[in-house]
């Protein structure tokens, strides 16, 4: 990775003073693959969020119901 960084790695430079005061941020998220379990775990938590859709109110909140089949 001695190439072009991506977004994330400029954003945490460019915040590298606000890191002294505010403390480290966390990188290990995007220092490296996903693991196979991860993966699983998202299959499993994307098949789960698409059994429900997001109804808004006309007041601006949200709820969820059952999809329709």
């Amino acid at each position: 990775m001695a190439g072009k960084k991506n977004s994330v790695q400029r954003f945490m430079n460019f915040t590298g003073k606000l890191r002294m005061i505010l403390g480290p941020a966390q990188k290990s998220g995007v220092d490296h693959p996903m693991t196979e379990d991860n993966r699983r775990l998202l299959q499993e938590r994307e098949a789960d969020a698409a059994q429900w859709e997001t109804v808004r109110r006309a007041d601006g909140s949200t709820y969820i119901v059952p999809k329709k089949q």
